[in-house]
């Protein structure tokens, strides 16, 4: 098990032909064909694999089949001989696919395709483009080390046992076929490990799949690995891909402050009691939220790999060393707070000393009753700070948002001042905490806000509060400051209109 606790992404992507389209996967018949310019839904594939065969599952859960004609279908509900693909990589990435019981290579265009060619030709070949959000943490499989920028250094050192900090996080850049490593300071990684400000020839690499395992070939044909005691990531000397060579990609969890109602910093420092009695952020003080799948409670993980657990009298202390029923805790958003539950189905509340404790039967009536009639009065929200089972929730590991929804990435229009929340491209924009609330703001320096029809607006001069939301793995949620969760409609424009929370108004982060 990787040490961050994590499985590897399930590894999806899309497949491009030799005249740059899609393979495309249509509800109508469980038909495919390569017509499409980009990815999107019905672009995305998800590879599983056996020890012999690569299985190919659409959007629609269903598997690309061939007969012995060769023709190819999409329909089949389940795995069976005729849906066993063998991979036969490329040296320039590329892949063929070839049928394992009738042993003919499967290729073509528009709605031409088949399953039927002898030999390896430009239409039997398809290039792979991961369909995974493009920010993820890299695990090296031999040193059981993740990657990290190491900015004193200059370079990406895979050495730590963790993934902490907006460090570890490393971005997948797409470009024409291959890949670029890009680290939170926007900085690319070059052949020879340093990082340099433009992604050349030298820092483009391709991506490879060896048994579900990642590696990165550069432009010489040597592979990227850990070197030396600091674990410097750079191409060696080896033209294989062996285990040194060889990676995953994990999610990145969101990392946290905690304020209290008391205006300090939840902290760890003065032993494993938790208290909110610190003024500053460090190590000490941030904490991994990791989300149960089942039931979307969390679990607080300390830098040193304990979790936060419920004890004796309601104390919550960092003593846990695996998750239990304890270690969970159901999250309430309030707004620009959040509140805890603890195991025992009591809230979190902090003394007049700091102390964490879950003993409180609720968090307020008064305060329940203001939340409900924030949209008519929102100026009583201000009014009840002082509420002890009140948390504010900094994300200190996202400074930066690439956001993805059900229809794709979210980008600014090409020809007004809205979004677009359908793009198979992304733009980045900057997140901002504000005394619990948050603002977004463009690479053009101009602010998020809703307009009087709803729409969600890039020009703005003004920063305009919004709530995030962490309602489930791996995703957010942003409300507007009148209480609606913004959504990408059909069309894909972005619009600040969900009166409760769907999964249009979930977005990858």
């Amino acid at each position: 098990m990787p040490s961050n606790g994590n499985q590897p992404l399930t590894l999806q992507f899309g497949l491009i032909n030799h005249e740059g389209r899609y393979l495309t996967a249509e509800r109508f018949g469980y038909k495919v064909n390569a017509s499409a310019p980009s990815m999107k839904k019905k672009q995305i594939w998800t590879l599983e694999q056996d020890s012999q065969a690569a299985y190919l599952r659409s959007h629609l859960r269903r598997y690309l089949a061939s007969d012995k004609d060769g023709r190819v279908t999409c329909e089949a509900d389940g795995r069976h001989s005729d849906c066993r693909f063998l991979i036969v990589a490329q040296s320039d990435g590329r892949w063929a696919l070839r049928s394992e019981r009738h042993l003919r290579f499967f290729g073509g265009s528009g709605d031409r395709l088949s399953c039927f060619a002898q030999g390896i030709g430009d239409g039997e070949l398809w290039a792979v483009h991961l369909a995974l959000h493009p920010r993820a943490n890299l695990l090296s499989v031999a040193r059981k080390r993740y990657a990290r920028l190491s900015a004193e250094d200059g370079q990406i050192s895979v050495d730590a046992n963790v993934p902490w900090g907006v460090a570890a996080i490393l971005t997948l850049v797409y470009r024409n076929g291959k890949y670029c490593l890009k680290t939170c300071d926007g900085r690319f990684l070059g052949n020879d490990g340093k990082l340099v400000q433009q992604s050349g020839r030298t820092a483009t690499y391709t991506l490879e799949l060896k048994c579900g395992k990642l590696a990165f070939k550069d432009c010489e044909g040597k592979y990227l690995s850990p070197v030396g005691p600091a674990g410097t990531l750079r191409s060696g000397r080896c033209s294989k891909a062996g285990k040194d060579e060889l990676f995953d990609l994990e999610e990145s969890h969101p990392q946290v402050v905690l304020m209290a109602a008391n205006g300090k910093y939840v902290s760890m420092r003065q032993g494993v009691s938790l208290a909110a009695n610190q003024e500053d952020e460090t190590e000490m003080e941030t904490f991994q939220m990791e989300m149960n799948k089942e039931n979307n409670k969390c679990t607080f993980r300390t830098s040193r790999g304990n979790y936060w657990a419920l004890v004796a009298h309601g104390s919550i202390q960092t003593t846990a060393t695996q998750v239990s029923a304890n270690s969970l805790f159901a999250m309430e958003w309030l707004g620009h707070k959040m509140a805890l539950k603890a195991n025992n189905g009591k809230y979190i509340c902090t003394k007049k000393n700091g102390q964490l404790l879950a003993v409180s039967e609720s968090i307020g009536e008064i305060f329940r009753f203001c939340l409900s009639v924030s949209d008519l009065f929102p100026f009583v929200k201000s009014l009840l700070s002082g509420e002890d089972e009140q948390l504010s929730l900094k994300l200190v590991n996202r400074p930066t948002l690439i956001l993805r929804g059900e229809n794709g990435f979210i980008c600014h229009h090409k020809n007004s001042n809205t979004l677009d929340a359908s793009r198979s491209v992304y733009d980045i924009f900057s997140l901002q905490f504000s005394d619990g609330a948050y603002h977004i703001q463009g690479a053009n320096g101009r602010f998020w806000y809703v307009d009087s029809g709803g729409l969600v607006c890039s020009d703005g001069e003004v920063p305009e509060d919004f709530s995030v939301e962490l309602p489930e793995r791996g995703r957010l949620a942003i409300r507007s400051s009148g209480g609606r969760y913004l959504r990408g409609d059909q069309g894909g424009t972005l619009k600040a209109d969900g009166l409760s929370l769907s999964s249009s108004a979930l977005w990858e982060y």
